[in-house]
């Protein structure tokens, strides 16, 4: 036996297979298993999805909660339409609008810093409860996907079911004929 294989034998204990678990458990200490990464991976996806579903359901919302997102809609809307109406003010009435825009001027500015802030997180806080609200339907449609796949499946299994050799059943399934129920209807509504 060479050098070499003397030093194997010294490290690894002299079998091969031993050589080579022990090596592979060197590399595991510097190197991640994909297949382990991968089923944590597939782990964490899950309890993710099952956690945003459980926090963003609300398939049992109250009258409150009902008026509360009414409520919340209603100042877009009429930051708009009062914009709208300040445009529409300056030219009915042009010396009304200037009298109200010069009491405007008055504000001080802390006050004006003031109402940019009630503003902002008002928006800020919509923007957020949207994102939430969007992440939630995602999560639902993500949580749809297999039964979505399987339902696919069956009809490509069903458009390229086996005839077993019938010629009248495989015409019937290409050209299925007229629709009884359609016949029907238009029989009622014609009549």
């Amino acid at each position: 036996m060479g050098l070499m294989g003397r030093l194997f034998d010294l490290v690894f204990g002299g079998n091969l297979s031993g050589a080579s678990q022990a090596i592979e458990r060197s590399a595991g200490a510097f190197w991640e298993n994909p297949e382990a990464r991968a089923a944590r991976d597939a782990l964490l996806r899950g309890r993710t999805l099952q956690s945003y579903n459980a926090e963003f359901l609300r398939s049992n919302r109250r009258g409150f909660d009902v008026l509360m997102d009414g409520i919340n809609r209603l100042p877009r809307p009429m930051l708009a339409l009062g914009t709208i109406g300040l445009f529409a003010s300056a030219m009915w009435d042009p010396l009304w609008f200037a009298s109200r825009m010069q009491g405007l001027a008055l504000v001080p500015e802390p006050l004006w810093w003031l109402m940019g802030a009630i503003v902002s997180f008002y928006f800020g806080a919509r923007h957020q409860m949207k994102a939430q609200e969007f992440q939630r339907s995602l999560t639902q449609t993500m949580a749809q996907v297999p039964k979505v796949v399987e339902r696919i499946s069956a009809i490509e299994r069903l458009r390229t079911a086996d005839t077993d050799g019938d010629a009248q059943l495989a015409l019937t399934s290409l050209n299925p004929g007229p629709n009884a129920a359609l016949e029907d209807w238009k029989e009622q509504s014609a009549g």
